[in-house]
């Protein structure tokens, strides 16, 4: 008998095979528009009378931005340019491997930076920073991540929370979830924010007090280039103590109507933009729907294996609406709804999670070098689920509602080429309700029934000082403001950055950062009637992080980078359980091991922790038709309870590696074939482990609380592999697609469980060999 990875190779080359037969011949000559919009990254004000000029065309391909700082380049062949910007007075921006395909122009925001100097004759070259944050006031622990990533890194099936796996110090304990883990800190503590305003974790399948889920709601056809953070973020960013993920959504074509369709084994997928009026160049709109394919085969009886099918849809839109003198507004929203059953005889189990979020943006220039930008948002996240034993007529039904509504003013303003500040202010109005009910041959118990609201607000100033041409600093306050018990927060915020040489700098971060806790933990009730204060949680206090970071990068010739960061995290306040539960658990319980979960024990803020380690990255940009991404963080993470010993928490994996290699080969004139990889190696979960004396004379399983997080599962390791081709073809474009995790089938521990009759562990494995085809279609 064929072993297990010798049958995954086999099929791997048979798909191979299928790739390349699909792919059709087409010789002629195929081009497409390149348009898009200049302006400064300062201010974000349209830069006029930039020349963008597509490198190596023959003729040569260029343009000039106009008043409202767009271009146009037309008639570009399809394939990867590069393209050069330059304005007097403005630093030059060389934009790499640029993909033009035949169905959909390539539009895009260039933004720009003014030279220290503002100089009437010359412009300044600066080295060219890929990878580099949207936002300019960061200045360590950020990158940008692009569109083109996703569509690339193995098995990231165009979700930005797997792509963001594979950066520096971030990791997963769990392959059937988007978790992210950032530098041993729990995913819970991520703030997630879309188009600028907070958002409730935008994922499907997402659990209560939770910062992940199944596959994220919003589809990479929606997404525009996005900025990741791991510590130190600047002083906009607020209630997040572990990391930022910055989502921006692109808007449509402005003058063409374009469309896409996907289908694959995630789901069907299908994205239509265009301007309101054909060519008009001002008013568009996207829109994207997708619905999960297994819930279509299931919906049709064509599936009946699966024991568990999770069926899950979404919807996400942008419109985009300028005006002559009133500043541009902008509609958006996005939903998701997620249902998993597991129905057999005489027993069946509900999951359920819903969401949806809409928003109204609104951007006014007050003079040429203020923005005024200002938000509101409104979200709705329903989770709950159900669970039946008709043969004992018992029912079990819970449900947590999270209702907010949230405003944001903020203002840029640009005083010269050295000096800009950024100051804001955010209000949420939040909503919670929750209840649990349990029934048995009758009789019905309520066993959970909460509501409440309270207010959150925020402020923040940041200013951004170039006090040489190589030198700048970024100093800015965060403050918070908790009305449901009057806790507030002084949050400092400083980074700088000195460039060494036009090729390498050094940078540093100091960053206080504080978080409430989800709703659910504040409202939790004592049901017995006779306590004397039956919200014991009502009062808790914000909960702190300290960032440190010291950074370097090197950029070697025009294509390798690499970056290395040190850093220190230290974790304050934390909420542990009270003084008086002298149980085991409570004396280990700390929030900062809570991956998700509904907390009900009574907690004070008298914990701490400490995270530290140092990261590197190693990078080959994409040019020259491949790329490489080597990442390793080597840290520790630990945390103090009510016992007060320093143990390690359940996220301190040690060492986290990453290796990403991809290439590209042409086939044809006007076709393409990608094959990328990526291997992790990361250090094992940790878990409880269990009282083998204690389980065996009580004769079932009893958890060793005492040792904490000892048990420490063997390394994590899984190569995943993507083969994609690509083919053009006049007006459409196409893509088939085969992700693979964990090509070689490996066993990685999940979690463990005891048996009292073997006395052993037991293992829970997680996800084997993962294989998802797709195909996709532009036109």
């Amino acid at each position: 008998m064929q072993s297990q990875p010798i049958n995954h190779f086999r099929n791997i080359a048979l798909v191979l095979l299928i790739l390349f037969s699909t792919c059709p011949a087409f010789s002629q000559n195929l081009v497409q528009t390149i348009r898009g919009q200049v302006i400064d990254e300062i201010n974000k004000a349209p830069v006029i009378g930039a020349n963008v000029v597509v490198v190596g065309t023959n003729p040569l391909r260029g343009s000039s931005s106009d008043v409202d700082g767009n271009f146009v380049i037309p008639d570009v062949p399809i394939g990867r340019h590069t393209l050069k910007i330059t304005v007097i007075g403005y630093e030059e921006v060389t934009l790499s491997e640029v993909l033009v395909n035949s169905a959909k122009e390539n539009v895009l925001t260039i933004q720009m930076r003014e030279s220290f100097e503002t100089l009437e004759d010359i412009v300044i070259t600066a080295e060219n920073e890929r990878g580099k944050p949207k936002n300019e006031l960061a200045t360590v622990s950020a990158r940008s991540l692009t569109v083109e990533d996703a569509k690339n890194y193995a098995a990231s099936i165009n979700d930005p929370s797997r792509v963001a796996l594979s950066f520096a110090g971030v990791t997963t304990g769990d392959d059937e979830t988007n978790e992210i883990i950032i530098r041993g800190n729990s995913p819970r503590n991520i703030l997630w924010r879309v188009e600028g305003i907070e958002v409730p974790n935008p994922n499907h399948f997402s659990e209560d007090n939770s910062g992940a889920g199944g596959i994220s709601i919003l589809s990479v056809n929606v997404l525009d280039n996005s900025d990741f953070f791991t510590g130190a973020f600047p002083a906009e960013y607020g209630n997040g103590t572990s990391g930022v993920f910055d989502l921006s959504l692109r808007r449509g074509n402005s003058f063409k109507r374009e469309y896409a369709f996907q289908a694959g084994l995630l789901g069907l997928d299908f994205a239509a933009e265009g301007p309101f009026k054909k060519n008009s160049g001002k008013a568009s709109y996207l829109i994207n729907y997708r619905y999960s394919t297994l819930g279509i085969l299931e919906g049709l009886g064509l599936i009946t294996t699966f024991d568990v099918i999770p069926v899950f849809q979404d919807l996400s839109f942008k419109v985009h609406l300028p005006t002559q003198k009133a500043g541009t507004f902008s509609i958006w929203g996005l939903g998701g709804l997620s249902d998993q059953n597991d129905d057999e005889e005489g027993f069946s189990e509900q999951f359920g999670s819903d969401l949806g979020v809409a928003g109204l943006n609104h951007r006014i220039f007050l003079g040429k070098e203020t923005l005024l930008e200002t938000g509101m948002v409104f979200s709705y996240q329903r989770l709950g689920s159900e669970e039946e034993e008709a043969d004992i007529a018992y029912k079990f039904e819970d449900a947590f509602i999270n209702k907010t509504l949230r405003g944001k003013l903020q203002l840029n303003h640009k005083f010269n080429s050295r000096f800009s500040i950024r100051t804001g202010v955010i209000g949420a109005f939040l909503d919670y309700e929750a209840f649990e009910r349990e029934s048995f041959q009758g009789n019905s118990v309520t066993t959970l029934d909460e509501e409440g609201n309270t207010s959150l607000w925020q402020g923040y100033l940041q200013g951004q000082i170039r006090l040489r041409e190589n030198l700048s600093l970024n100093l800015g306050l965060h403050t918070m403001y908790f009305s449901l018990n009057g806790n507030y927060s002084l949050e400092p915020r400083a980074g700088f950055k000195w460039n060494l040489s036009p090729r390498s700098s050094l940078s540093a971060g100091y960053g206080r950062h504080s978080r409430i806790e989800s709703m659910s933990v504040y409202f939790a009730r004592n049901l017995d009637s006779a306590a004397i204060n039956p919200t014991p949680n009502r009062n808790l206090a914000l909960s702190f992080s300290d960032h440190y970071v010291l950074g370097y990068d090197q950029f070697f010739g025009e294509h390798w980078h690499m970056k290395l960061e040190a850093y220190y995290q230290y974790l304050s306040d934390v909420p542990i359980a009270q003084v008086g539960f002298n149980s085991p658990e409570a004396q280990v319980f700390s929030v900062i091991n809570i991956q998700s979960s509904f907390v009900n024990l009574p907690l004070a803020n008298d914990g701490s922790g400490e995270n530290y380690g140092i990261e590197m990255t190693l990078e080959r940009f994409f040019t020259d038709g491949w790329y490489m991404l080597f990442t390793g963080a080597w840290f520790e993470s630990k945390f103090k309870a009510r016992d007060g010993i320093n143990r390690d928490t359940r996220f301190n994996f040690n060492y986290v590696t990453n290796f990403l290699l991809g290439k590209e080969f042409k086939i044809g004139k006007n076709s393409t074939f990608g094959i990328n990889g990526r291997f992790i190696w990361n250090g094992g979960p940790r878990f409880f482990d269990y009282d083998r004396v204690a389980s065996q004379d009580a004769g079932f399983p009893i958890l060793d609380y005492e040792r904490g997080y000892a048990l420490e599962a063997p390394d994590y390791y899984r190569l995943d592999i993507r083969l994609n081709i690509r083919w053009n073809r006049p007006k459409v474009a196409s893509i088939l697609s085969l992700d693979i995790q964990n090509v070689t089938g490996r066993t990685n521990v999940f979690s463990y469980d005891y048996s009292v009759r073997q006395d052993a562990l037991i293992l829970n494995e997680q996800l084997g060999f993962v294989p998802i085809l797709n195909y996709r279609m532009e036109f």
